[in-house]
């Protein structure tokens, strides 16, 4: 079942139960993806990787609006972008945490032969793409400075 085909039953789903939340991320999710087919260039469907292209853009744009909404004192505002950042997750695979990520990225390290942090670039090219989906690259990036500067 593709993705645009689940998100449609589960905004018949959100309707019936009257699930604002759900309903508000759901549609926007789906208007992301129909947006995504239409443009100029782009496939009649949608691959995976779009798909979850997609899905992380909207959760990342969850987040920041959350964040600045908290430092505006607007809790009210926070606690939609909150509640459809939830909906969204639910779409995306687990997201690792920083100890996995660590893990994983000293593999990567020792396999590059990354030594320095003048390698970040090499090592970052082998992290985008293994971590495609599992982590934020805010996050690996961050862990890779400091993993590189210790050496």
């Amino acid at each position: 079942m593709s993705l645009i085909t689940l998100i449609d039953t589960d905004i018949k789903t959100a309707l019936l139960s009257r699930d604002q939340a759900s309903l508000r991320a759901l549609r926007a999710v789906k208007s992301a993806l129909l947006l995504a087919r239409t443009e100029k260039g782009a496939a009649e469907e949608t691959s995976p990787d779009t798909e979850l292209k997609i899905l992380q853009k909207q959760i990342k744009q969850r987040k920041e609006s959350a964040e600045i909404y908290h430092a505006q004192n607007r809790a009210d505002l926070a606690t939609i972008e909150e509640e459809e950042l939830e909906v969204i997750e639910k779409y995306v695979p687990k997201q690792l945490n920083s100890a996995e990520i660590e893990i994983e990225l000293s593999r990567l390290i020792y396999e590059s032969g990354a030594i320095s942090i003048k390698d970040l670039g090499k090592l970052m090219t082998l992290a985008t793409s293994h971590f495609a989906g599992k982590a934020e690259n805010k996050i690996i990036a961050e862990l890779a400075k400091k993993m590189l500067s210790q050496k």
